[in-house]
C-alpha cells in the first residue's frame, strides 16, 4: 500500500514528475497526459457518485451503482499504475489491467442494456444529474482513451488497458442512459433543430 507523510515534495518544481519506477520525464510527457486522463475521468465519475446518492430513492438500486462506480474508480488507480510503469510484465509486481476487469464491466454493460429499448437516435448528454456526469464521465474516458492510444503509438501500453478504457466508456454511457429512468428520460438528438 501507498503511505503518504507529505504531500508536496518539491520534486515536481522544474516541470518533471517521476513514473512508476523512479524514472523521470517532463509532466506533459505523453504518458503523463495519458494517465492524468485517466485520473481526470475518476474524478469526474466521483461527483457522479455524489449526485446518484442524493437523487436515487431506491436504497438497493442505489447500492448496486455505486458498487459498480467505486469499483469503476478503483479500477481507474489499477490504471494509472499500469501506465505510469514502463516495460514490466505483471509477475514482476506492477499492477496490469487484466481481462477480468474489462469482462466484468461487459457483463455490467449487456446486464444494464437488456432492460434499455433499443436506441432510435444519438442521445444528448443530460436528462437527470446522474446521467449528465456520467456523460462528462464517458467523454473524458474517450479522451484517456486517445492519449492511452496515442501513447501506444510511440511506446509500450498494455493492450488489456485500452480495452479496459473503451469498454469504459460503453459502461458509462449505458448507466448513463439507466440512470435516466431506463433511458425514457433521455434527450435525444433531432438533426437540424438546434436552431
Amino acid at each position: 500500500m501507498v503511505k503518504l507523510t507529505r504531500i508536496y515534495t518539491r520534486g515536481g518544481d522544474t516541470g518533471e514528475t517521476s513514473l512508476g519506477r523512479g524514472e523521470r520525464v517532463a509532466k506533459h510527457d505523453p504518458r503523463v497526459e495519458a494517465y492524468g486522463t485517466v485520473d481526470e475521468a475518476n474524478a469526474v465519475i466521483g461527483l457522479a457518485r455524489a449526485a446518484v446518492d442524493r437523487t436515487l430513492r431506491n436504497d438497493a438500486h442505489r447500492a448496486h451503482v455505486d458498487d459498480m462506480l467505486k469499483r469503476i474508480q478503483n479500477d481507474l488507480f489499477d490504471l494509472g499504475a499500469d501506465l505510469c510503469t514502463i516495460d514490466a510484465k505483471r509477475g514482476e509486481g506492477v499492477l496490469r489491467i487484466v481481462a477480468t476487469q474489462t469482462k466484468r464491466l461487459e457483463g455490467e454493460i449487456d446486464a444494464m442494456n437488456a432492460e434499455l429499448a433499443p436506441l432510435t437516435s444519438f442521445i444528448l448528454p443530460g436528462g437527470s444529474e446522474a446521467s449528465a456526469w456520467l456523460h462528462l464521465a464517458r467523454t473524458v474516458a474517450r479522451r484517456a482513451e486517445r492519449r492511452m492510444t496515442a501513447l501506444a503509438a510511440e511506446q509500450a501500453v498494455n493492450p488489456e488497458a485500452v480495452k479496459y478504457v473503451n469498454r469504459l466508456s460503453d459502461h458509462l454511457f449505458v448507466l448513463a442512459r439507466r440512470l435516466n429512468d431506463n433511458g425514457a428520460a433521455d434527450i435525444l438528438w433531432i438533426p437540424g433543430k438546434g436552431g
